[in-house]
């Protein structure tokens, strides 16, 4: 009944998954057309408020009430680096740099969160998770290569897009704890209105903008608001208290294919096949590091803190830990 019920919770996690990373791939897509109409931080701003509303609406119904104290530290870290600064940072880079490539450079996050996680939140590396990283992350350099145009990018775009992927590393690693005491909508509301309020700087540019933008652009701004932030970080809190940082973020290297896919279907940019092939690795890479198989590796024993649970006599922990 247990193995049911564990592996029925599972599936669901990957659902959860699955829909955060689609959504995701479409923001690079919906960023990369809004942001021909918007500045960095009026979208980000935009985005924040659209998606503050649909989750506080959503909250409300619910009747979840304020996330425990416990929980606040990594709502506050979350709320300001993972909403504020990395939507804001994304933005300009998508403004210098294609989306595929934008995709490929934020998308080494999963490395610094599987590192993070490993280190801070005693998760483990397994070798499952490392080979998964590996294909993947040969996979999307091959889409971001590929789509890259004459094969330079602005080098200011990939500084911008490698501080989003550490801002977002660090928000995924504060999130994990603070999920032990928040649910994930509760999390999400509340880190979603705080990285609202960190982009309130922004509002004369969004009200200026948004008098002069098309209704296309606009509708962008919502949407991202809405799928991409309120319902994926949604998705991706409940997938993330189920499962580890390091295997989540190993899960969105599938992002650059799917914004292969996006962009030929919405930008008409038509994929080549080697494009087409990276996509295949991110993939693959992605059914690895999702393996259910586990290896347990002998640890040398360590002194335990104050007040610390005492390690299994057997010396044996599983590198697939879960909380």
């Amino acid at each position: 009944m247990q193995k049911d019920s564990g592996a029925r919770a599972n599936k669901l996690a990957v659902a959860a998954a699955t829909v955060t990373v689609v959504f995701w791939a479409s923001a690079f897509v919906a960023i990369r057309s809004a942001g021909a109409e918007y500045s960095p931080g009026a979208l980000a701003l935009g985005r924040l408020l659209s998606g503050t509303v649909v989750l506080g609406a959503l909250w409300l119904v619910r009747g979840e009430g304020l996330p425990p104290r416990a929980a606040w530290p990594g709502i506050v870290t979350a709320g300001v680096l993972w909403f504020g600064a990395y939507m804001v940072v994304l933005n300009w880079g998508e403004q210098l740099v294609d989306a595929g490539t934008a995709a490929l450079v934020v998308n080494i996050g999963p490395i610094l969160i599987a590192l993070l996680g490993g280190w801070l939140l005693k998760e483990g590396l397994s070798s499952r998770l490392v080979l998964g990283m590996a294909v993947s992350f040969a996979g999307a350099a091959v889409v971001g290569l590929s789509m890259s145009g004459d094969g330079r990018s602005s080098v200011g775009g990939v500084l911008l897009c490698l501080a989003a992927a550490v801002t977002y590393a660090a928000g995924v690693v504060a999130q994990k704890p603070a999920l032990r005491h928040a649910s994930a909508l509760q999390f999400t509301t509340f880190a979603c209105a705080i990285g609202t309020v960190a982009c309130l700087p922004f509002s004369g540019q969004l009200v200026s903008e948004a008098a002069k933008a098309p209704a296309g652009a606009t509708l962008n701004v919502v949407y991202l608001g809405v799928f991409p932030t309120a319902v994926a970080f949604t998705t991706w809190g409940y997938a993330l208290a189920r499962t580890t940082a390091g295997k989540m973020g190993a899960t969105t290297y599938a992002a650059p294919a799917l914004v292969v896919g996006m962009s030929w279907l919405f930008l008409d940019e038509v994929p080549g096949l080697v494009t087409l092939g990276g996509g295949l690795l991110c993939l693959a890479g992605v059914a690895v590091s999702r393996s259910t198989r586990t290896l347990r590796r002998r640890v040398p024993p360590v002194t335990p803190e104050p007040g610390a649970p005492e390690a299994s006599p057997s010396g044996l922990i599983d590198a697939h830990t879960r909380d």
